[in-house]
């Protein structure tokens, strides 16, 4: 049973919405993107990735003469902030040729985060059909996420129904064997993951800050590394439950003094990543000195999660190696998005800073998905359906039961 077909009902698609010929369509999105100040001064999407995955759903719908209305948050505002106005998001919908109506920030309204019937109100009056498009929020229970479901013909846009599909596998009946690489800083994040992970998976890899916590639970010293102490318990009950998961064996460790640089907010993959000077840095095996701080897996660490990544029917990779953002501690995240990338196997990121790595190292396209919602894939994965998903299928139930009745002989 997956996460589109369960117990609870089929995930609706935009062709269940029928004719749209002069309907009016809320749409769901998920266009937070980063916004710079342009030539002319003027605001604008420094990244439209988002904006441009919108578009096979905004085709469908203007194509077959829906009237759409795009909702959509933009950061997380306290109230109103101008510097977070819509504008610039609907200025470059309009130049890639969508000519749409769309509602100011979502997040403006405190509504929004509350689920208040209020705003579910004001944002379905006069629409005849919803549609969320929005994979990355699907994991949250915001009024624009599961309201609308409740009163509206509703249907996933192509880019949920892509990431549904994508991920679903890794809950069931992906190819074996299933390896998942598992990084990033705080191990609080995602223990609840790995547990449901340890369950299904072949193998675990862990990498990242977080692995530090796990060694702390063996009684590894790891000098000035990042740890999570209320979190050893756990992990420590975790590598007792399970053998799957496979720590790392060696670091690259900065030497005390050491500040890491500031992150560029461009760079060619040929500067992407470099090997730190010896004294800035040194290879350590587990255990790392006072004062030093472990901040990407090593040689030998990469080499053995290459070899399980190549040996893999599937992979799963969520969260990067090291503070990969400079270049002397990214090789580490470099040579797993490379080895996802040979990887034979089906191969998946999860969105977040996994995909900015892979973008940064130009590997964005070897790989067979990158996930959109890097929370809301995480979520999916650890609990096998989100709040949004579930509600668009319970309006697909109503609709299912409505439609019947209409097909049924008048008595």
């Amino acid at each position: 049973m997956t996460a589109s077909e369960s117990s609870s009902g089929r995930l609706p698609v935009l062709e269940d919405l029928g004719d749209l010929s002069g309907k009016r369509v809320l749409v769901r999105l998920d266009l937070n993107v980063p916004l710079a100040e342009g030539p002319d001064g003027r605001m604008v999407p420094a990244d439209d990735f988002r904006i441009r995955a919108a578009l096979p759903t905004l085709k469908y719908l203007t194509s077959r003469g829906a009237r759409v209305t795009v909702a959509t948050h933009l950061g997380r505002p306290s109230g109103r902030d101008e510097k977070l106005v819509v504008a610039p998001v609907a200025a470059r919908l309009r130049e890639l040729g969508m000519d749409v109506e769309m509602l100011e920030n979502l997040r403006f309204s405190a509504g929004e985060k509350d689920n208040s019937r209020e705003l579910v109100a004001e944002l379905v009056k006069d629409q005849d059909a919803y549609v969320n498009d929005a994979f990355g929020v699907l994991h949250r229970k915001d009024a624009s996420v599961v309201g609308p479901p409740t009163v509206l013909p509703s249907a996933a846009g192509r880019l949920v129904e892509r990431e549904v599909a994508a991920l679903t596998p890794f809950l069931g009946g992906a190819p074996r064997p299933l390896v998942v690489v598992v990084g990033g800083a705080k191990v609080s994040d995602k223990l609840g993951l790995l547990r449901a992970l340890v369950a299904r998976a072949d193998t675990v890899l862990v990498g990242g800050g977080m692995a530090f916590t796990f060694l702390r639970a063996l009684g590894h010293h790891v000098g000035d590394s990042i740890v999570d102490v209320d979190r050893i318990a756990e992990c420590k009950e975790l590598l007792v439950s399970s053998e799957k998961i496979v720590l790392p064996v060696d670091f690259v460790a900065a030497l005390p003094g050491v500040e890491l640089a500031p992150a560029p907010m461009t760079v060619s993959p040929e500067d992407a990543v470099v090997d730190p000077p010896l004294d800035e840095a040194r290879i350590t095996g587990r255990d790392i000195p006072d004062g030093a701080r472990g901040l990407d897996i090593g040689p030998a660490t990469a080499e053995l999660f290459r070899e399980a990544i190549a040996g893999a029917g599937s992979v799963i990779w969520n969260g990067p190696m090291g503070v990969f953002e400079d270049p002397r501690f990214a090789r580490g995240t470099y040579e797993i998005a490379t080895a996802m990338a040979r990887a034979p196997g089906m191969t998946v990121v999860g969105g977040g800073d996994s995909a900015a790595a892979l973008a940064r190292f130009g590997l964005a396209e070897t790989v067979d998905h990158v996930s959109t919602g890097g929370g809301a894939s995480l979520e999916l994965l650890e609990h096998g359906d989100l709040p949004g998903l579930a509600a668009l299928r319970q309006a697909g139930i109503r609709q299912g039961l409505a439609q019947e009745a209409a097909e049924q002989p008048e008595r």
